[in-house]
């Protein structure tokens, strides 16, 4: 249900309408991603084609979306709100929803509808998980490796990332505690459906760690989705977790000695949020952008660089061949039957409650 302050927000961005259509549009905008080949995807489906209709429009990239909360928060603090429009995780979205910092949205009003007719809200579907969250792709988290390392028996299942003695070497992981506290429970013995009620609780997230504990000192932690690749690349690492986009960039366009491990893939959505506070010119044009940048094309678009399914159900018809290499992508999309046997979903709603806890104390260990 919308709150009062989200009426009045939505009321307030319906009467700068008139002033929006008379060109009353900033013509600069700060969006901040992740960098690498999802920043460049989105540059190619979304950016590039909307400044192609509006020259005037300037676009300033940031690549701070891994500490958007943070900042936005510090941003709030100072009531100084630089960013226009951010690419956040879902879980992430549902914390800036609930803190305020982050505008609600009446998809169907604001947003277009689907190619086939469908509402935005029928169209994103369960993608919508929080009132203030704009979907764009389903991701996942998954492992990458050495192809030239791992010997005659590559790594089928995802507790080859504690099996020194099979895969002797580094490892690379998230330098935050999302995945790896859910690979390592399951790795401990936790069944699938069991891992968010043991996470919930001190002994569970200690339990976690003290299975993180076991390769830790083989581990080297990024904090870009790049670093991964790169570490595989250069052989600093026999294997590594990352996003599938980032490993297909590197095994598809890069011809990297590089297999995909989809194992318990942990899948997520990621998506939009307009920060809270933004005047009434800079609004209009985030507005502008989102309802061209979100429409079932633009998403569909976006999977011809990266191999992330649209977040709309009538973008999937629309998905065809990656733009340079001209193979089909359906097939290298985590959602494909044949890379899906085995998903482990996110649970948006615990990490949007737990997240700052385990994470304070995710660092602390790894001060330790």
């Amino acid at each position: 249900m919308k709150t009062t302050a989200s009426l009045l927000a939505s009321a307030a961005f319906a009467l700068t309408g008139v002033a929006a259509s008379a060109q009353e549009m900033a013509n600069e905008m700060t969006i901040v991603s992740w960098g690498g080949a999802y920043q460049k995807s989105q540059l190619k489906a979304y950016v590039e084609p909307y400044q192609a209709m509006h020259p005037e429009v300037n676009v300033i990239w940031d690549e701070s979306s891994a500490e958007a909360v943070a900042k936005l928060r510090a941003m709030n603090e100072a009531k100084n709100i630089t960013w226009d429009l951010v690419d956040v995780e879902a879980a992430d979205a549902i914390r800036l929803c609930d803190e305020g910092l982050a505008m609600e949205i009446d998809f169907d009003g604001e947003l277009a509808a689907g190619d086939d007719g469908s509402t935005p809200t029928d169209d994103f579907g369960d993608s919508l998980v929080s009132d203030c969250f704009i979907p764009q792709i389903v991701f996942s988290t998954t492992v990458g490796y050495r192809t030239d390392m791992v010997g005659d028996t590559p790594p089928k299942d995802i507790c080859a990332i504690f099996d020194l003695d099979t895969y002797p070497g580094k490892r690379s992981l998230n330098k935050r505690p999302l995945a790896n506290v859910e690979w390592a429970l399951l790795c401990d013995g936790v069944p699938k459906d069991e891992i968010y009620d043991v996470l919930a609780t001190e002994e569970g997230q200690e339990r976690a760690l003290a299975k993180l504990g076991t390769i830790k000192d083989q581990v080297i932690w990024w904090t870009a989705g790049a670093d991964t690749p790169q570490l595989l690349a250069d052989g600093e690492v026999v294997m590594g977790s990352t996003y599938n986009g980032r490993l297909f960039s590197a095994i598809a366009e890069q011809n990297q000695p590089i297999g995909m491990l989809w194992d318990a893939e942990m899948l997520d959505f990621d998506g939009w949020i307009v920060p809270a506070g933004l005047d009434a010119p800079r609004l209009a044009r985030v507005m502008d952008f989102l309802k061209f940048a979100t429409d079932s094309q633009r998403l569909a678009d976006q999977a011809k660089w990266i191999s992330y399914g649209p977040a709309r159900a009538s973008s999937a018809p629309l998905v065809g061949q990656h733009a340079d290499l001209g193979i089909d992508m359906a097939p290298h999309m985590p959602t494909d039957p044949a890379n899906a046997k085995n998903v482990f979903v996110t649970q948006y709603d615990f990490w949007a409650d737990y997240r700052d806890d385990i994470d304070a104390k995710f660092q602390a260990w790894l001060a330790r």
